[in-house]
């Protein structure tokens, strides 16, 4: 049985003067049970928690550790740069070659503004989306999760949905007023009020729903016709998916993009950008205001540069093609598993959605449709069965997200027998989620 008091002790310490314990609520494991355990270190595709136990990591950041835990280049570079300084606030080349990669590789993307965060990315793009149409309306999708500024706290995914939070205390009426809630994978009706929409090109903070034929193109067709920018929240997709993003898997492109994750390569870091005409309506040139002490962070943008420096349309494709093996064969042996228990009353089955790189799972009623939106995930979520796997894994050594509406996180540095080791583990938990 492995040891564990060192996290006990550590969460114990942490209630007392953190809120929930967390800086993050979906790490509180309230929705799957048991406390968090306390990562001491990380190298590759494992990291190692306070009691010195291994797990198989596939949280990796929640994606923004696109390389694996503690690269030697990423270490190198933000090791590097340390050295020179961490913050001057004043402009950097840093900041400029990161602005560059990024541009270099999103067709249609002009100009990029750096920020410390994913949700100081959405906010900022909404902004500049309502300066540069000057309408108020913005359009979002039930399920989609923008980061939790106050205006894109409805219908929100993610933490918000593990927690079982329609929206948020603390956020007036008045401030999503002007936020239209629509099914995901159905194109709104839009008209000239609305500045935007906003969109997860590749839902994945509902657990992983993919657009199905003509959605991304209908948007943006209906945004052509309305006057409206369309936004690709690519904070998950923006180089995880592939090197140009949804964009250029889906080839739809829309006017504003917001990155994060992956490019700071795992350290806080967040980017919008667009065509070149609507960032022109940001300060110093335009009247719609934005700024941030550490936004261009010499060290974030030293370690996004060396993981974008990394990786090639080649890594992307194999990396992608082990996990669609991966995807199938952990459906699989799920579904086996659940067909073989013999006691007569589970009537649940296994999904197991790959795109490209990423991976969800679902236990979904017997017979059910495809996924196609946020009701269809809370179905999913309901039936408490992702969280008795979550723990049968865990104690199996394979540390997944501790919510069911997460997806999984491969990375570059998962081997072909990491993925076997967990199809194997994965196996074995099955059953201990049919007893529970």
């Amino acid at each position: 049985m492995a040891e564990h008091s060192r996290s006990a002790e550590l969460f114990d310490r942490a209630q007392r003067v953190i809120p929930g314990g967390v800086n993050s609520p979906v790490r509180s494991f309230r929705s799957v049970g048991g406390h968090p355990y306390f990562v001491a270190r990380g190298e590759g595709a494992s990291v190692w928690d306070a009691d010195g136990n291994q797990l198989l990591d596939f949280v990796q950041s929640y994606g923004a550790s696109l390389l694996g835990h503690a690269h030697p280049v990423v270490v190198e570079a933000v090791r590097a740069a340390a050295g020179r300084g961490t913050t001057y606030g004043a402009p950097t080349e840093g900041e400029v070659m990161l602005a560059e990669a990024i541009c270099a590789r999103v067709e249609g993307c002009e100009q990029i503004r750096l920020v410390s965060s994913g949700t100081e990315a959405a906010m900022s793009a909404i902004r500049v989306a309502r300066g540069y149409t000057g309408r108020s309306r913005i359009v979002k999708f039930a399920g989609c999760y923008h980061g939790h500024s106050d205006g894109l706290l409805a219908g929100g995914g993610s933490g918000v949905a593990t927690l079982g939070l329609p929206d948020s205390a603390g956020v007036p009426p008045a401030a999503v007023a002007e936020t239209i809630v629509v099914p995901y994978n159905v194109i709104p009706e839009l008209n000239e009020q609305v500045a935007c929409v906003i969109v997860e090109p590749v839902a994945a903070n509902m657990g992983l729903i993919p657009p199905v034929e003509g959605f991304l193109e209908g948007l943006r067709q209906a945004c052509d016709a309305s006057g409206t920018l369309l936004i690709f929240d690519e904070v998950i997709t923006g180089f995880r998916l592939g090197a140009g993003g949804a964009s250029a898997w889906s080839g739809v492109r829309p006017d504003l993009w917001c990155f994060g994750k992956v490019i700071g390569g795992g350290l806080p870091v967040g980017a919008f950008g667009g065509r070149r005409d609507v960032l022109e309506v940001l300060a110093p040139e335009g009247p719609v205001y934005q700024a941030g002490t550490l936004s261009g962070n010499p060290l974030a943008t030293a370690a996004g540069l060396a993981v974008l420096g990394a990786v090639d349309a080649e890594s992307y494709t194999a990396l992608s093609d082990r996990v669609a093996s991966f995807g199938a064969a952990l459906e699989k042996v799920l579904n086996e598993g659940l067909a073989r228990s013999g006691d007569g009353h589970v009537a649940f089955e296994v999904r197991v959605p790959v795109v490209g790189p990423l991976l969800g799972l679902f236990f979904v009623p017997e017979g059910s449709g495809p996924m196609r939106g946020y009701d269809d995930a809370v179905r999913s979520a309901t039936t408490g069965l992702y969280a008795r796997f979550f723990r049968a894994m865990l104690d199996r050594g394979v540390a997944l997200a501790p919510g069911p509406y997460e997806i999984a996180f491969t990375s570059m540095a998962h081997t072909d027998g990491d993925l076997e080791r967990t199809v194997d583990v994965a196996s074995q938990a099955i059953f201990e989620v049919v007893a529970g």
